[in-house]
Formats: C-alpha cells, sequence, structure tokens
C-alpha cells in the first residue's frame, strides 16, 4: 500500500513523537491494536500460557445467565475496546439485549468483528463505532434511550495506571448514564513466573505483537526503525503489580519518523504496555471510585480471574 494512502490518527502522531522528543520512551498501550496488532492478539488469547481468555471465558459461559438475571435482559449492550467479540455471545445469549454497539479504535477490525456476529444474531440490531473510548462518547442515537449494560472484559482496564483507570470508569459512567450496569473483568495477582510465561510466550507470538507497533510506526508515520535491532522484554514489578512491556535495543540505533531525527543507544527501552493485577479488594475500590457500585462477583476456583457486575447508581453527596 503506497504510504501516502494510510490515515495516520493526529493522536498516535502526537503520542509517538512525545515518546521520543521528551527522552519518556513511552507509548500508550492501545496503539498497539492496529488491524496487524489485533490479528495477532488474537493469536496470543490462544496460546497455552495465556490463562486469562480461556479462564474468562469459562466464567462467562458459567455465570452470564445470573448477569440477565441482576437486571441485565433488554438492555443494549455497549462492549468497550470489542476486538473480535469472541466473548460477547455468551452475554448477548444470555440476556437477549435490544441492540448491540461494540467499540474499538480499529475500524477495519471492527467491522470486520460485526459482519461476523451479524448471521449469529440475525434479529439483533449492531451498531459499530468506531472511536478511542478513553474519552465519554456519542452512542448512536438508537440506543440513546435504552437501559445499557457496558462490557469490557479481558482486564483490559489494566493496561492503565490507577488514576488513568478510575478516569476511564468515570467517563464510562458518563456514556452510558446513572442506572446502567457494567460487567468488567479484572485479571487477579497470582504466580510471578504464571504471570511472565503469558506475556512473553514460547511461541514468540506476544513478541511479534510488540514489535508490530515499531512496523505501525514505519508504515504510517514514515518512520525507518531497524525493528530487527529490538527485542521483546516482559518484567514484573512487584512495587506497582504489574507486568511490564519494553521493546530493548540491543545496538545503538538511529532513525528518522516523519523526517524528524530520533536515536537509542544499547539498552535503551520503550515502554510499551501494563498489565496490573489485582488483590482482592482493589478492583471493588476502583469501581468505586470510579462511579460504579458492585452488585455481584464472580471467580474461578484458582482465583486466577474475576468478573463483577457493577451498577452506576446517583451519587450521593453524604456518607
Amino acid at each position: 500500500m503506497d504510504m501516502n494512502t494510510i490515515p495516520v490518527d493526529p493522536a498516535f502522531r502526537k503520542d509517538v513523537l512525545r515518546c521520543f522528543e521528551d527522552g519518556s520512551h513511552a507509548i500508550p498501550a492501545r496503539w498497539l491494536y492496529d488491524r496487524a496488532g489485533s490479528e495477532l492478539f488474537e493469536q496470543i488469547t490462544e496460546l497455552p500460557e495465556y490463562y486469562p481468555t480461556r479462564t474468562e471465558t469459562a466464567l462467562l459461559k458459567k455465570y452470564c445467565s445470573e448477569v440477565g438475571a441482576l437486571g441485565g435482559e433488554g438492555r443494549a449492550v455497549i462492549e468497550f475496546g470489542s476486538g473480535s467479540s469472541t466473548k460477547t455471545p455468551h452475554l448477548l445469549e444470555a440476556i437477549h439485549p435490544a441492540a448491540y454497539v461494540p467499540i474499538d479504535i480499529s475500524g477495519e477490525f471492527l467491522a470486520y468483528s460485526a459482519a461476523q456476529l451479524k448471521p449469529v444474531f440475525p434479529d439483533l440490531p449492531i451498531y459499530p463505532l468506531e472511536a478511542d473510548f478513553m474519552h465519554p462518547l456519542r452512542l448512536p442515537e438508537e440506543v440513546l434511550d435504552q437501559p445499557k449494560i457496558g462490557f469490557f472484559p479481558g482486564s483490559t482496564i489494566g493496561n492503565m495506571i490507577a488514576r488513568t483507570s478510575v478516569d476511564l470508569l468515570r467517563s464510562m459512567r458518563e456514556t452510558l448514564g446513572v442506572g446502567s450496569q457494567l460487567l468488567i473483568g479484572f485479571d487477579r495477582i497470582k504466580d510471578k513466573d504464571l504471570l511472565i510465561a503469558a506475556y512473553d510466550d514460547s511461541a514468540g507470538v506476544t513478541a511479534q505483537f510488540s514489535l508490530n507497533l515499531l512496523h505501525r510506526i514505519n508504515g504510517e508515520l514514515e518512520g525507518d526503525i531497524p525493528v530487527d535491532q529490538f527485542r521483546h522484554v516482559a518484567t514484573w514489578n512487584d512495587r506497582y503489580a504489574r507486568i511490564e512491556i519494553y521493546l530493548e535495543a540491543q545496538a545503538d540505533v538511529a532513525f528518522p519518523i516523519e523526517e524528524r531525527a530520533f536515536s537509542l543507544s544499547k539498552g535503551d527501552r520503550l515502554h510499551v504496555e501494563n498489565s496490573h493485577k489485582y488483590g482482592i479488594r482493589d478492583a471493588r475500590l476502583m469501581l468505586r471510585a470510579g462511579g460504579w457500585t458492585p452488585v455481584q462477583e464472580w471467580s474461578d476456583e484458582s482465583d486466577y480471574f474475576s468478573l463483577i457486575l457493577a451498577e452506576a447508581h446517583p451519587y450521593k453527596h453524604a456518607p
């Protein structure tokens, strides 16, 4: 594809250039998910080391009927960061929604996923929304007056630091409105070796996923980063209870991005993703800080992962 035909998100350009210009060497994890990145992530979810997807999927199969019984039936399902929507059918089948609005930053992948769901739920109105869900959104007119349930699986909330996570939860509350519900997944703190293996698999798919960010910079921002001079690094930071993903330079490198010259020294790292893990009470506290009242929580036998159903109650001005 000719470089000039690739649409460039101005926010992507801003975040990438800032990463190198201010020396922070950090790029928000959401930019990992272009079409190629989204497809690679779907491969990650099928790897034997990657426990979150199969654990959460099993919870959804087992407990989505309870979600419906707790007031979810007939609501419009609003999925934040829908990806391939592979987990979504379990919720749609259980609560018989009035409509489904998948939201994703990758428009091409979003359209494909919505098309895959249509034959499975032929009578369900589907309104794909290409958007960055980190900010309050204007939902399609067709669902504005309907009761809503937000769906945020995969412990995607863990990609953000606590302050940003709370801001996102508040933004979701503003988008969905008082009286809405939110079904959200949280990955629990567990053995360090198990965690690291999930983010540094033996087949190297996760490495391809993170390195794809450099390919995206080269393709969309006229970059010439020598991708083969970087390696994927996954570490556990116990102080912050998170997996940290880096791209580490294996040699001194110099490269342009949009005709601006940048360089990194051997051993320098680009911080491209966090995946925070949560203690049993941490997730509930975060939800309350974001304006959501936990209603019910479900976990697997090993306490690897939890699903929480929360509601947006009216704010109170007294204890």
